[in-house]
């Protein structure tokens, strides 16, 4: 748009310059660091965000042992959605984060998952029978989904007779991968990664009872390097209202 100074009054040109200033200042962009389990999630919800207050979210997937690391070594990440409660309280603790903004945004399902249809029995009954070749699992130090995946297996008294068939993924993302792939028979996923719209979209799964491990509460955190960032602050309230909560519900999160 092109504005001619002849055809505005003096103060209406100044009006006008203002309220594109005020647009450009209140847009802004922010990074995150996203689980990797709620990659899908928060990629449905970037989109409603920018669209609904102008700001970009800009995100990067990983696990939250790694994103802890990278955080303390100073990358450059605005705002945290972690795969547990623990790790941004530890950086609450150590006073990395804004104080008063960490919550729970999400908590998370676990599921054992095969790509084969009718591969895995609605209760993990295939986990017993041992008759397959890899399981594929989380790093269990890095993150969350892994140590609930151990937890099961624990419970199960099935930690030794797995342990050689154990196929571990640096993250979720890279084990629901191995999985995906046929390079295992079945492995311990999120179950958002397998699950859309009240359903199981693909293969075969157990959705594993929450008593059977840790509650998988996923706190959110403003971080340092984002405390005068306008598009951080909008992004955690824009994940505690009812539009970014009908899609985490939809990806099968409890709130």
């Amino acid at each position: 748009m092109t504005i001619r100074a002849s055809r505005f009054a003096p103060a209406c040109l100044a009006s006008l310059i203002a309220a594109f200033t005020v647009g450009a200042v209140q847009a802004d962009e922010v990074q995150v660091a996203v689980a990797a389990n709620f990659t899908a999630p928060i990629q449905a919800i970037a989109a409603d965000f920018e669209k609904d207050t102008g700001h970009k979210l800009v995100a990067a997937y990983g696990a939250t042992g790694q994103f802890y690391t990278q955080i303390k070594n100073g990358a450059p990440f605005e705002v945290f959605l972690s795969a547990d409660d623990t790790t941004p309280e530890k950086l609450e603790k150590e006073g990395d984060t804004v104080k008063g903004s960490r919550f729970t945004y999400a908590i998370g399902t676990l599921a054992l998952w095969s790509a084969k249809e009718g591969y895995v029995d609605p209760k993990g009954d295939v986990l017993k029978k041992n008759q397959y070749q890899h399981l594929s699992i989380a790093n269990p130090k890095a993150a969350p989904y892994g140590l609930a995946a151990t937890q099961v297996l624990e419970k199960l008294k099935l930690t030794e007779a797995t342990k050689a068939k154990i196929v571990e993924g640096q993250n979720i993302t890279q084990a629901y991968q191995f999985v995906s792939t046929g390079n295992a028979e079945l492995g311990f996923v999120a179950l958002s990664q397998i699950y859309k719209d009240g359903k199981v979209s693909s293969g075969s799964a157990w959705i594993v009872p929450a008593s059977m491990h840790d509650p998988i509460k996923q706190d959110a955190v403003i971080l340092n390097k984002g405390k005068d960032n306008a598009a951080a602050k909008a992004l955690v309230d824009y994940l505690k209202g009812p539009k970014a909560a009908a899609v985490i519900k939809s990806y099968g999160y409890q709130l």
